[in-house]
């Protein structure tokens, strides 16, 4: 049969000894670091990604999504973590698709070797996550603020008025103020009719009200 070769193709003899040998290349077909280029879909794919071709991108993924996403969630046992882990490397392969070389590796080592990145880094940042949960619990709740001076004023002023009032005054104040009771419940807990209990309320409060007015005076002062 006759062999039908392109225009300007190169003829090479064949040995007798071996007619089935197929043809050398044309010189120059080889890379420049003298491997053969990736063959194959992969090698295909690889060419056009590291060309900034988006469709080879979604190719990629396409391919090799799920293995990098098995990869992640054998190791980091969370499927939420692993989803971020897999988007986080084809976002990587984008943006370092310069450093894709096909005639070194294949595309889908590659693509396993930033996820083995990713998911050191996921793995770091649990750790500084738990030593950050783990300090806060050594070190307890945050100390109370400290009072201002004038709330520490105000406190000692009305604690003096309060001791000033009548002895029946005093506890039906207290009761209101200190221990929120109602005029109802304090009337139940003192035995005093509800009606004296709101006239003491009332009289008490008004009291300690002049004395504030007057700048915290004696009596009789």
């Amino acid at each position: 049969m006759t062999e039908i070769l392109p225009p300007g193709a190169p003829r090479e003899p064949r040995s007798a000894a071996d007619p089935a040998r197929p043809p050398s290349p044309a010189s120059g077909s080889t890379g420049s670091t003298g491997s053969a280029p990736a063959e194959g879909p992969d090698g295909e794919i690889a060419l056009r990604l590291r060309a900034g071709d988006p469709e080879a991108l979604r190719l990629a993924y396409d391919r090799h999504a799920r293995v990098v996403h098995t990869v992640a969630l054998r190791v980091l046992q969370s499927h939420h973590d692993a989803e971020d882990v897999t988007q986080q490397v084809f976002v990587r392969a984008w943006r370092g698709r310069g450093g894709l070389d096909p005639e070194r590796g294949g595309l889908g080592p590659w693509l396993i070797g930033i996820t083995r990145r990713q998911i050191a880094d996921r793995l770091a940042l649990r750790a500084r996550e738990r030593a950050a949960a783990e300090g806060a619990v050594r070190a307890g709740p945050p100390p109370p603020l400290a009072p201002r001076p004038e709330q520490v004023v105000d406190v000692v002023v009305v604690a003096d008025e309060l001791d000033r009032l009548p002895e029946t005054q005093r506890r039906v104040v207290r009761l209101a103020f200190y221990d929120d009771l109602t005029q109802q419940q304090i009337s139940s807990v003192t035995g005093l009719p509800l009606g004296t209990v709101k006239s003491h309320l009332r009289r008490g409060v008004d009291r300690m009200r002049r004395r504030w007015e007057a700048g915290g005076a004696a009596p009789g002062a």
